[in-house]
């Protein structure tokens, strides 16, 4: 007689696993930091063991953020394996709860491997890659990690042969790239569910912050686990208790506390521009750009490109050599300055108003610095909608009322809640850190100007001047010659 084994972790249900003399048990379970134990089996399995996918075990999933944040070491791959678990989780759930969906194998199979699948096309630390390097080594080109997460997906089946029905192949590139509108006659819901275009509240988020929190050692105060217990759907859309309200409006919160205070730290912007810079020298040499659409260099190309620069002895590389050199000691790029704008001040927060030209043509006559030694960092943070509230695109049921979906304005969540959801902040680094207290003046004087000029062409008197930030003002005595690094005695 066959026995059943129950996993009582967390919200898992029954395994689907029955044991029988004559069956072998072909699972894998994996003991995450975040999740516990998680069962891996079937084709997700067959993707993971793939060179495809294990390309991702080296690369760092909060990029530069590791040269500031030690714990930041974890990489895409675990984030991966925990996105298809919740998602997996998520399906279930639904089944089990509201069996008059129709949730099939189908469905459950092509979310968890959406789950898994959604960041194979990220490149050499991750955002770095697509948002600052391609954007200026192909000006013009249009090319996301989304994209080339449907490329490696397809190179991932192809060369492993995986067989996986074309139709299913498509679902699951619609899944990862997310949609707000009706796909054919798949089910809305189900893609809410790893990439939510409608409000932003999916697994993706679930994983990367409790992940990045634990790891850099941030407190979280928001729940996902109860989020992911008290959902259902409710005419084609998750939606969720309205108890949840607060722990869905803390979510946001921690996600733009994370942008605020790690993803965009100084130091790792710092960094980044350098890894940019060294990249952009090696790719000439290297193509590391024309990869993007060639699945087979893809593959190759990790974090460990700074590696095979660093090791390459060509002269045309001594350059980016050199640069990558000064991140190891702590030689890097300084921040300068930067400038938190308001509201009605955000139509400048482009090249086309700010850019390293014109803040080299206010130099002072005693500066010396020239347009290569600043550079422009365009900041944007949000809680995940730009200037909206992503709670407010929430909707929500009552336990009284389980069949009706409504939103609950911020208003009655909280009245401690922001007034403004996205902020524009323009910062200002150089490449020569003696340089640092000229570009500062030139930068402020810049934005002094652009400030009274808009002001003055303004009908209205409540527009606000950019003011500089005192604590950041560097004084006039500024050191600048580096620290001398004490000498130990061991002879004492």
């Amino acid at each position: 007689m066959s026995s059943r084994i129950l996993l009582h972790r967390r919200f898992a249900h029954e395994s689907d696993l029955d044991y029988d003399a004559g069956k072998h048990d072909s699972s894998k379970y994996v003991n995450d930091p975040i999740h516990g134990y998680i069962s891996l089996d079937g084709q997700v399995l067959q993707i993971i063991d793939t060179p495809q996918f294990q390309r991702l075990r080296h690369l760092k999933q909060m990029g530069s953020s590791y040269y500031v944040f030690p714990g930041a070491s974890h990489n895409r791959f675990e984030h991966c394996v925990g996105t298809s678990y919740l998602a997996s989780e998520v399906v279930k759930g639904f089944a089990l709860r509201q069996p008059e969906l129709g949730i099939n194998e189908r469905d459950s199979h092509c979310v968890t491997l959406a789950g898994l699948c959604h960041d194979l096309g990220h490149g050499p630390f991750s955002h770095v890659f697509d948002s600052e390097f391609i954007p200026r080594a192909c000006p013009g080109m249009t090319w996301s990690h989304e994209e080339g997460s449907e490329m490696m997906l397809h190179h991932t089946i192809d060369e492993n042969h995986i067989d996986i029905d074309e139709g299913d192949i498509k679902f699951i590139k619609q899944l990862i790239r997310g949609s707000s509108q009706p796909v054919g006659d798949e089910k809305m819901f189900l893609f809410d569910i790893v990439a939510n275009k409608r409000n932003g509240v999916d697994v993706d988020k679930f994983d990367y912050i409790q992940r990045d929190c634990y790891n850099v050692g941030v407190n979280s105060s928001y729940d996902f686990q109860r989020l992911m217990l008290n959902s259902r759907v409710i005419n084609d859309e998750v939606c969720y208790n309205a108890k949840e309200a607060f722990n869905l409006t803390e979510m946001f919160h921690t996600r733009y506390s994370l942008h605020k205070r790690v993803y965009s730290h100084r130091a790792a912007k710092a960094i980044e521009f350098m890894i940019v810079d060294a990249l952009l020298i090696a790719d000439p040499v290297l193509q590391i750009s024309q990869s993007v659409t060639n699945p087979q260099k893809y593959q190759l190309l990790t974090d460990e490109i700074v590696r095979d620069i660093e090791r390459s002895p060509g002269p045309e590389l001594r350059e980016a050599r050199d640069i990558l050199a000064r991140i190891h000691t702590r030689d890097i790029y300084k921040f300068v300055d930067e400038f938190i704008l308001p509201a009605d001040l955000a139509p400048i927060a482009n090249s086309a108003y700010i850019n390293e030209a014109k803040i080299a043509g206010y130099r002072s006559d005693n500066d010396d610095f020239a347009e290569r030694d600043v550079l422009i960092d365009f900041c944007l943070i949000h809680y995940g909608m730009r200037k909206d509230n992503p709670v407010d695109r929430v909707s929500f049921y009552s336990k009284y009322e389980t069949a009706e979906k409504f939103p609950i304005s911020s208003s009655l969540i909280s009245l401690c809640v922001p007034e403004k959801y996205e902020e524009r902040i323009i910062r200002i680094f150089t490449r020569s850190p003696s340089k640092r207290k000229q570009i500062q003046g030139a930068a402020r004087r810049l934005m002094e100007e652009l400030s009274s000029k808009i002001v003055a062409s303004s009908s209205s008197n409540s527009l606000a001047h950019i003011t500089p930030n005192r604590g950041l003002t560097l004084p006039n005595n500024l050191s600048l010659s580096p620290l001398k690094k004490r000498r130990l005695d061991f002879d004492m």
